[in-house]
């Protein structure tokens, strides 16, 4: 066995409250990582991950403390806390990839500039810009050298990820550690991303610490899974035998509640909370939320055991955790009219300069022709890369952006074009839900003065009757009362959404527009978030526009899909028919993309797979289909294919396009 890269052993590190006592934060983890290898951490929200992240770069955050224990790599010791990042890459080969790729990157300086700096610390001095956009190439940014030119806030946050991945492959790392770093992707990009980590661990020997709460990304990824609950290490093993036999109860309730472990219903949701960050244990952690404890697991800590890798003092004995209540979505019957109508929609964005140069692009819609219809009590999912128009429609049907062309209707009235052009009914039946709570939240407001100028306006309602409505409305979200006098800040990444979900409630609308809302959660809180929505949902006869790029979470909790790739609606159907019946190659292409545990990590498609730009005439899709027919996708506009209750846009015969979506089915 050769010497490990990394060493960690019995690490404890935390900080001092204000009475002097030291509160741990990581409590004796030990570890270790083997040249070339790749380890996968996973756990929920506050369990100590990035914080050993930033003990492997031998840096601690501000009033951090060591206990004991100590941090090698290749054999040297690390002294915590006197290390910078310019010395991590050049003394030890150390990079990191942050989870906010916007906050690595600097604002008033062009993604070229910032690349070529890292390639000329790395390559010396000369000419950088072909490297760069090799990089770049290699992530799958559209147009490379058009980008070299743009700055940050220009690009998406999955394009500002993609950007901070090329600027760590340019220092050719030998220890990569990246916190969450395929969140915002889409699912083909994330395939290609994984595989390019692949790749770099086999040219140059770089091993990866891969942190996420994906545990498809993990599983495909990653040799040996690390599984973290407050600041322990309860579990290590080989990824294989970690997702077949999970032996920690917590890893099995990790795994449940992943969309894509199980096949049906909605993932069951984690009861309880884990303990507060820096708070005193006594037995083991999980007790309180372990379905299998006894009198021994509230007394004695268990030990991660050497032999077998689980620190459990029963393990194997704990089934699944399932929920009481409903584990699939009740069926809706349809009644016209249908609560939101969406007519022919066209979006257009121009920017200064364009017109001179790419004349023929003005007059191409960004969305175009987009009409489909909502139910009350049903769900539809927007689903497409980043680009395709998700967003841009959600927005549209808000209010916030100018439409070019077409029409939107609420219970059968046309609605303005602008907000300020609507009704005080139609605003109040149409609510947002933000991806980011904490951005959506204001931070210096408590959850109460938040809700009370909603309950003010659209109820007239103040003093005790407010703050009444407003308990209530926590109580419905799963919140305790108690948190109507506390921050957002202080609360969790699951508790601020439930937040802002109950601020939407307040108004009492027929329709949530929800804008990736579970994105950024761990699985165990996308569970349950998908839960309240799904309950919220069935009490109210709300329906629900949901904006994801998650195909998995998809089938468990939409009833209906529209796929949309830059700005055309390619496929509308029933989530049922993902699993059987004729799908769109673009359809198929975003299944057989969608990582699931236990799987193997798909083909990564071929070339950037996203152009700049439509084609001039034909299929939208035509560049990148496998099946496209000379002389007449790259001519014709593709014809509409309609079935019961779905449609699509293709050339190929429906007896084609369903036997190769039940092939590539069965072969993921």
């Amino acid at each position: 066995m050769p010497d490990p890269l990394l060493a960690i052993e019995d690490l404890k590190l935390g900080y001092r409250d204000n009475k002097g006592d030291f509160r741990a934060v990581l409590r004796g983890v030990s570890l270790t990582l083997a040249p070339r290898e790749i380890l996968g951490i996973v756990g929920e929200s506050g369990c100590g991950k990035s914080t050993l992240a930033m003990a492997m770069l031998g840096m601690l955050r501000s009033g951090s403390q060591v206990a004991s224990g100590s941090v090698r790599v290749n054999g040297a010791p690390f002294t915590l806390g006197e290390h910078k990042p310019d010395a991590l890459i050049h003394q030890h080969g150390i990079c990191l990839i942050p989870q906010q790729a916007g906050q690595a990157l600097t604002p008033h300086l062009t993604i070229g500039s910032q690349l070529q700096e890292v390639l000329r610390l790395h390559l010396g001095r000369g000419e950088h810009r072909a490297a760069a956009i090799t990089l770049l190439e290699q992530v799958r940014l559209p147009a490379p050298a058009a980008l070299l030119g743009r700055y940050p806030h220009q690009l998406s946050g999955g394009q500002q990820q993609r950007v901070v991945i090329a600027m760590a492959l340019a220092a050719r790392p030998r220890l990569l550690l990246m916190d969450e770093p395929t969140t915002g992707l889409d699912a083909t990009t994330q395939v290609h991303v994984l595989h390019l980590l692949q790749q770099l661990r086999d040219e140059l020997d770089t091993s990866i610490v891969f942190i996420s709460h994906d545990l498809g990304a993990v599983s495909s990824l990653c040799d040996r899974v690390a599984v973290m609950y407050a600041g322990h290490l309860v579990e290590i093993a080989d990824k294989t035998a970690l997702i077949a036999n999970p032996r920690h109860p917590y890893t099995r309730a990790l795994l449940a509640a992943s969309p894509g472990y199980r096949e049906q219903g909605l993932p069951p949701e984690l009861p309880g909370a884990p303990p507060a960050v820096g708070g005193r244990l006594e037995g083991c952690p999980f007790a309180t939320r372990c379905p299998a404890t006894q009198p021994l697991c509230r007394q004695q800590m268990p030990l991660l055991s050497a032999h077998d890798g689980v620190a459990c003092h029963f393990p194997d004995q704990a089934s699944d955790l399932h929920n009481s209540g409903e584990e699939r979505k009740q069926q809706v019957a349809i009644q016209d009219p249908p609560l939101l109508q969406v007519r022919k929609l066209a979006i257009r964005y121009q920017q200064p300069g364009w017109l001179d140069r790419l004349r023929r692009q003005a007059t191409i819609n960004t969305v175009d022709d987009i009409s489909f219809s909502l139910y009350r009590g049903q769900t539809l999912a927007l689903i497409g890369e980043s680009g395709s128009g998700k967003s841009s429609i959600l927005k549209a049907i808000a209010g916030i952006n100018p439409t070019q062309a077409g029409q939107c209707l609420l219970n059968g009235e046309v609605l303005g074009e602008q907000i300020d052009a609507r009704t005080p009914e139609q605003k109040r039946s149409m609510q947002l839900i933000f991806q980011h709570p904490d951005a959506a939240l204001n931070p210096r407001l408590t959850l109460f003065q938040s809700l009370a100028p909603v309950l003010q306006t659209w109820f007239g309602l103040s003093g005790d009757a407010c703050r009444e409505r407003a308990a209530l409305l926590l109580q419905e979200v799963k919140l305790n009362p108690d948190y109507l006098d506390r921050l957002p800040g202080q609360l969790s990444g699951g508790e601020q959404q439930r937040a802002a979900i109950a601020r939407a409630l307040a108004a009492r609308p027929g329709l949530l527009l929800c804008d990736e809302v579970t994105s950024a959660l761990d699985v165990s809180v996308q569970a349950a978030i998908l839960r309240l929505l799904a309950r919220l949902q069935r009490d109210r006869n709300i329906g629900i526009l949901f904006i994801t790029h998650d195909l998995s979470l998809v089938r468990r909790f939409a009833d209906r899909v529209a796929v949309l790739y830059k700005g055309r609606l390619m496929q509308l159907c029933s989530t049922r028919q993902l699993q059987s019946g004729p799908l769109h190659p673009y359809t198929r292409l975003l299944l057989d993309a969608t990582l699931t545990p236990g799987t193997p990590l798909p083909a990564a498609e071929a070339g950037t797979g996203q152009e700049l730009g439509l084609p001039a005439r034909g299929c939208a899709f035509q560049g990148r289909c496998p099946h496209a027919i000379p002389g007449t996708c790259d001519r014709q506009s593709p014809p509409t294919q309609a079935g019961e209750g779905s449609w699509l846009r293709c050339h190929l015969p429906p007896e084609t396009l369903a036997s190769s979506g039940t092939t590539s089915r069965n072969a993921a």
